[in-house]
């Protein structure tokens, strides 16, 4: 294991995911290996209660847009949530690369999922509207500071009701464990190399609230979830 060293500031690495050149069966482990890691730390669970609290209150159906969707796994996992509980979603996934975008189709096509995926540059074009919630997870800590308020405000500007980002959170523990499960339950050689380094680039609960107020989203709340994972809930006045 790499020595971990200081963690008080954030050191932002290349992902090895984020390389256009990536080969296409390491892309497809490496997204499979992040849909593994999803599901044992509860992303999904994460998410849900604000959105099954907002379609209670609303009394309808509510329209989802997760950005940089990636494979599509927090989609999938809403869309199994509302079939369970009763409720019907609207989901729609964005990301900026058409192979992820094309994975994530096809994996709700053999799921028979009610859900649509769709390339988008999330920090460079507009986002669409009329989406009750915009949420993303582990997305934020990709971003520089400048790029991240621009992202919340957009964010902001776009729901129609919530905004929702779920993330890491920048420890020591969480550092650990990153290295500790990436190995453990992926065999995915880049996952061994993002998962640690998504870590280090991540913010802080303290973080995530300035740069929230920063981008205008006032009354908004960001809390510890486990494991070292953070929720910014945020809803329009």
């Amino acid at each position: 294991m790499r020595k971990i060293g200081n963690i008080a500031d954030r050191v932002r690495e290349p992902e090895v995911m984020d390389r256009p050149d990536l080969d296409a069966t390491k892309h497809r482990r490496a997204l499979a290996g992040l849909a593994r890691l999803n599901r044992l730390s509860g992303s999904v669970g994460i998410i849900w209660p604000p959105i099954a609290k907002l379609s209670a209150q609303l009394g309808r159906p509510i329209s989802v847009l997760d950005l940089a969707t990636g494979g599509g796994d927090i989609p999938l996992g809403l869309w199994q949530r509302t079939r369970r509980n009763g409720l019907k979603l609207e989901i729609c996934g964005v990301d900026v690369s058409p192979r992820a975008v094309e994975i994530a189709q096809t994996h709700a096509e053999h799921a028979g999922a009610a859900a649509r995926f769709a390339v988008l540059q999330t920090l460079t074009e507009e986002l669409p509207s009329g989406f009750d919630i915009v949420m993303c997870s582990l997305f934020l800590h990709h971003l520089n500071r400048e790029e991240a308020v621009a992202l919340l405000a957009k964010m902001a500007a776009a729901a129609r009701h919530m905004v929702l980002v779920n993330d890491l959170v920048r420890s020591r523990r969480g550092l650990i464990l990153a290295h500790l499960a990436a190995r453990l339950l992926t065999m995915s050689s880049v996952v061994w190399v993002d998962a640690p380094r998504s870590v280090r680039a991540a913010f802080t609960i303290d973080e995530v609230r300035e740069l929230a107020l920063a981008a205008g989203l006032a009354g908004v709340t960001v809390s510890r979830r486990w494991p070292c994972r953070m929720l910014l809930e945020w809803k329009r006045p």
